[in-house]
């Protein structure tokens, strides 16, 4: 009679078994290791959930493969040749040996499960969009951990609902895979939101809710001037969000479920817009062109229903538009130094400046500021380090040389001050066949409270 351990001798079959117990080993041990919080490093997934599985089903694939290879070795020497093995369960080396085999597919099976559930995990995680496979996506990732939604992971935004939506998105990784491994992606990552097709409305609406009537919200814009006082300027501005009895319009009408808006934009960043189409809730229809739309234009171009994400385009990792603004910003919360005489100027001269490195970008910005404070008698010097230290950070925030991302690499459409934004419709040269236009009335949106310098 044969037995099946003598087929088990093949060499493929015993490196089958190292590979698959030693990996097994391994696994285990390294997901007692995350558990306890010993491994943060983002590619400790990849190595955990993605390689050593891997690994391991490899190893269980060789131990077949090794076995079938001594069958036929046996075969092809017919004084080795034998039937198949008899298992009878009466002899309790047979019991002991089926319950083994039984016990390790078992183990294997919740391997092969436990590590394909918590490879989807790891793939789905913040981190590895933005620092394990996702590289081209670090400056999204960046901005992403000081913006709004950084408690929010990027597969509740980026990964529709569905086995469709999941699909789509695993096929589209795959393709960007590619070109991440062929280092064929381009630079700077062009501007817009991966989001599923047709879902974006919907996704925003899981956590927000469009209809809802809102109260108006004061907005307070600080600003300041190069002089050696860092001169600051405040602008109050009372934003009207949602309609009232007092204002017909306001900014949260455009996402109203009761009316719809649909649009043609006649550029991938949809920055040019020549018509636009509104269905009130009454059901009334009216067309708005451009006084220079062309009207092929409009006819071959794509029409899109207006969403969330046509005006909050970078919400969920906004980059600054300009380095007056960041550093604007970083005065405001305290960061920067406004003690500090010349701050703002010094701040934005070293920002704006290129560089070839993020690396280099750090050692300038420090010896920049440093050595502009080590002529100037009776400065704080912590106030000098905190500034260096912050405006280290609004560069490594906004700037990343190697993907070629700098201020204004992605356009805000939230506002009109650095870019079209609102005066892409709102610009009153877009005119129905009434006569009526869609207006450029800045009080449409918002009411200027106070300016003081």
């Amino acid at each position: 009679m044969t037995r099946i351990s003598p087929l088990a001798r093949h060499p493929l079959a015993i490196i089958g078994v190292v590979v698959t117990t030693a990996s097994a080993v391994v696994f285990i041990t390294l997901v007692i290791a995350m558990l306890a919080g010993m491994l943060t490093n983002p590619y400790a997934g990849l190595v955990v959930f993605i390689a050593i599985p891997a690994l391991f089903v490899m190893g269980l694939l060789l131990i077949p493969a090794g076995m079938w290879l001594e069958r036929r070795k046996e075969r092809r020497d017919p004084s080795a040749t034998a039937d198949w093995p008899v298992v009878d369960f009466r002899r309790a080396e047979v019991r002991r040996t089926a319950l083994l085999i039984t016990v390790l597919t078992a183990v294997n099976i919740v391997i092969v499960l436990l590590a394909g559930y918590g490879g989807l995990h790891a793939m789905e995680s913040p981190g590895f969009c933005g620092q394990a496979c996702h590289t081209p996506m670090r400056p999204q990732f960046q901005a992403w951990h000081g913006a709004a939604h950084s408690g929010v992971a990027c597969v509740q935004c980026h990964i529709g609902e569905g086995a469709a939506a999941f699909v789509h998105a695993k096929l589209s990784g795959v393709r960007q895979l590619v070109m991440v491994a062929g280092n064929s992606y381009p630079r700077p990552i062009p501007p817009g939101a991966k989001m599923p097709p047709g879902a974006q409305a919907d996704t925003c609406k899981s956590c927000h809710q469009p209809g809802r009537a809102i109260a108006d919200r004061v907005r307070v814009i600080r600003e300041y001037a190069d002089d050696e006082a860092n001169t600051e300027t405040t602008t109050v501005l009372q934003m009207h969000m949602s309609v009232t009895k007092s204002s017909a319009r306001a900014i949260h009408w455009h996402a109203d479920p009761s009316v719809r808006v649909e649009y043609v934009a006649t550029d991938a960043a949809r920055q040019t817009i020549p018509y636009v189409r509104v269905t009130d809730a009454k059901g009334q229809v009216k067309e708005f062109v451009a006084t220079d739309a062309k009207d092929p234009a409009i006819r071959t171009a794509d029409r899109r229903t207006m969403d969330c994400i046509d005006c909050h385009n970078t919400v969920g990792h906004p980059i600054a538009q300009t380095p007056e603004q960041a550093i604007d910003r970083g005065i405001a919360a305290a960061m920067v130094s406004h003690e500090l005489p010349f701050a703002r100027r010094e701040s934005i001269r070293l920002v704006k400046a290129e560089y070839p490195s993020e690396e280099a970008a750090t050692r300038a910005i420090d010896e920049g500021l440093r050595g502009f404070y080590a002529t100037r008698a009776g400065v704080d010097q912590q106030a000098v380090a905190r500034t260096v230290g912050a405006v280290q950070e609004v560069y490594r925030r906004n700037v990343f040389p190697t993907m070629k991302v700098t201020w204004g690499s992605y356009p805000t459409n939230t506002g009109h001050v650095t870019s079209n934004g609102c005066f892409r419709c709102h610009d009153d040269s877009h005119e129905s066949k009434d006569g009526s236009k869609i207006s450029g009335d800045c009080e449409y949106c918002h009411k200027q409270i106070d300016t003081q310098p």
